[in-house]
């Protein structure tokens, strides 16, 4: 009986030692190596770190799940698949600066349709609120519905439209990211 007990136990460490080799962790945050959606297994795609201001300050690190690795972003923008985006915050940002940010993203990366969007726009900025260190913000873009938006948590609702869910994921994966170093990490590269 105790070989038994202790070779379940060496069983269960390899396991946790292999679930732990397969998250990956940048700025002390850790995210699986996949999510389910809905029906689907979307797998980790790469970390991207977010710096703010010419002093390069840290805001979130950014986690992008595809149903298969890809390091094309204008592939992954193109493809009407399931893709989420999990922004973990490792500071506080006010709501306003949220909706700050959000204004400069859609305004750099939605080129003409960014007029036909703006009610859009306005009721995904609506979901938005004050967030703390610790923090998270989920995007999960579901083809033929739009976007579902989480904040800490917590399901805020939906935006409908594959041409916003286009457009939102472009803010990072677009031609004028928030910093270069975001888009390459969340397209497989380092997390710096």
């Amino acid at each position: 009986m105790n070989r038994f007990i202790l070779g379940l136990l060496v069983v269960s460490a390899a396991m946790l030692g292999a679930a732990a080799a397969q998250a990956k962790t940048c700025e002390g945050v850790t995210f699986p190596d996949s999510v389910q959606a809905a029906s689907a297994t979307l797998k980790l795609n790469g970390l991207g770190l977010r710096k703010a201001t010419f002093l390069k300050v840290k805001v979130y690190v950014g986690a992008l799940y595809l149903p298969r690795a890809s390091k094309d972003a204008d592939a992954i923008l193109k493809a009407n698949a399931s893709k989420r985006l999990v922004l973990h915050f490792v500071r506080d940002v006010g709501g306003d600066d949220l909706s700050k940010g959000w204004d400069e993203g859609f305004e750099n990366n939605a080129g003409s349709a960014l007029d036909a969007l703006k009610p859009r726009i306005a009721a995904f900025k609506a979901m938005m609120t004050d967030v703390k260190k610790g923090d998270t913000l989920s995007l999960q873009h579901k083809p033929g519905a739009g976007v579902e938006v989480a904040v800490k948590g917590a399901a805020k609702g939906s935006i409908e439209g594959d041409d916003f869910a286009r457009v939102l994921f472009a803010i990072w994966l677009g031609a004028r990211p928030p910093n270069d170093d975001l888009k390459s990490g969340l397209l497989g590269g380092e997390c710096s």
